[in-house]
């Protein structure tokens, strides 16, 4: 095949020479389950596919509508070729050198861990064919993910050293539903190789905190229930630790974990108050911060799910049916007396907490993509704002219910340390005072107006320009 005259030498021609509207071939380099997958997507999208293997005639099954040849006539055919084999297997592409020049290469593979080549698998792509133009990109794609069609709006990265590789490359993704972004030349391919082998990036640091803050607690009310009964009283409660100390452990952990999804945000505000001005960047520990508020707050929604089960299964316990049989046999004669305060108390708790638990499953729900993604942001900021900040209300209501008539009681104290539940309001409680301050007509004014864009003190040169008119 030809190229069309007015193609320049240089530039990337993707439509072949054929009859008029003829569909764009794109050529691939392996037909593993990445390389079927991407086919199938390919030719959904309107490309024509042609699979380059080293056994055309035994190579497995492809997707219907695909050619297979060998390595050589895809490599005539396609202008724009996807590599999906491992870095171990590149170097039948030497033999190529002749049909890939001025092709795009895309290179799709990844490394089982970081550091294994000292270059990388682009880099190295790009050495064995310096006549083609080698395209780092589309490897945080999983075969699972492109069989679904789970693309729309799914970001990628490319890399590369030509502007018309690139453009060619972006050009079929867009095409695809993907959004691109272009991390420079081909020197960022080790930076984009590393990226899939990433685990959880978004997630350490809100684990990190929970599990500290788990550990924390739970040692802490380890201490003082069944380590403090047994030097006191003698009496072994060690049996509470698998249910009892957890059931206390997780809600205190969950309300914890929500109020730190609000903080950043109050601490945030004050600080565009105190600079006048919400140009300057903020710190970058609070830019982290602000970044894993949802997956905070989705941890906090774990553990509030965990207290719900274990709540329910308080009942069914042996010792719980055991101290409620003991007390129905030594109370026969004597009425039990009926306390109207502790029963308006306990119903207070209990619906506090229902409410609680339901709001936080609606901010779990609307922090979904395929929920959220239907919610214009003004009804997506009113959910995890608006009642966001109802749901800490609630839940710390909810906490300082449960011990109402047990803050001033010396028993409660036990080796002079307050009791769990006591801790975790704190942080809670400062939230809500904050987001008070910040909601005070004259505090909210001056913030509405620096989010708007007013500076206290505007820039020299501003001021300049306004002097000189």
């Amino acid at each position: 095949m030809g190229v069309e005259s007015d193609v320049k030498p240089d530039s990337v021609a993707l439509h072949p020479v054929g009859a008029a509207g003829a569909p764009e071939v794109m050529g691939i380099f392996g037909t593993g389950d990445l390389g079927r997958s991407l086919g199938l997507r390919l030719l959904q999208s309107g490309y024509r596919v042609v699979y380059g293997s080293r056994r055309p005639h035994s190579c497995g099954p492809v997707p219907q509508g695909a050619e297979v040849a060998s390595h050589a006539e895809a490599a005539k055919e396609a202008s724009l070729i996807f590599v999906c084999v491992h870095r171990e297997h590149y170097e039948f592409l030497t033999t190529l050198t002749p049909h890939l020049k001025g092709k795009v290469l895309v290179d799709l593979s990844n490394n089982l861990k970081k550091g294994i080549y000292p270059e990388a698998n682009a880099a190295y792509l790009q050495r064995l064919v310096p006549g083609a133009d080698v395209v780092k990109g589309l490897n945080t794609l999983s075969a699972w993910a492109l069989q679904n069609g789970l693309l729309a709006g799914k970001q990628v990265y490319l890399c590369g050293n030509s502007a018309n590789a690139k453009q060619a490359v972006s050009e079929m993704a867009t095409k695809l539903g993907l959004t691109v972004l272009d991390r420079g030349s081909l020197s960022a391919a080790r930076e984009l190789e590393d990226f899939p082998l990433r685990l959880f990036p978004e997630w350490r640091l809100p684990l990190l905190v929970a599990a500290c803050l788990m550990g924390f607690f739970y040692f802490y009310l380890l201490i003082r229930d069944v380590i403090y009964a047994y030097v006191e009283t003698g009496q072994d409660i060690s049996y509470r630790i698998m249910i009892s100390l957890a059931n206390k452990v997780f809600p205190i952990v969950s309300l914890v974990m929500l109020s730190l999804c609000y903080l950043p945000g109050c601490i945030a505000a004050f600080l565009q108050l105190y600079r006048g001005t919400k140009y300057k960047r903020f710190p970058n520990w609070l830019d982290r911060w602000m970044l894993c508020r949802k997956q905070m707050g989705l941890v906090a929604l774990g553990l509030a799910l965990l207290h719900a089960i274990y709540t329910f299964i308080i009942p069914i316990r042996y010792a719980v049916r055991h101290k409620l049989i003991s007390r129905m046999k030594n109370n026969k004669t004597t009425p039990f007396y009926f306390d109207n305060k502790e029963a308006w108390g306990t119903d207070s708790f209990y619906v506090l907490g229902i409410l609680g638990f339901f709001l936080y499953l609606l901010l779990g729900l609307t922090s979904l993509p395929s929920v959220g993604g239907s919610l214009s942001w003004r009804e997506f900021s009113f959910v995890q704002s608006k009642l966001g900040h109802l749901t800490l209300s609630i839940c710390t209501a909810h906490g300082y219910i449960y011990g109402w008539n047990k803050f001033l009681r010396p028993s409660t104290y036990k080796w002079y340390t307050p009791p769990g539940y006591m801790l975790c309001l704190i942080v809670p409680s400062v939230v809500l005072v904050l987001k008070i301050l910040l909601l005070l007509p004259c505090v909210d004014r001056s913030l509405t107006r620096i989010r708007q864009g007013w500076e206290r003190n505007p820039p020299l040169i501003e001021v300049n320009k306004a002097s000189s008119l």
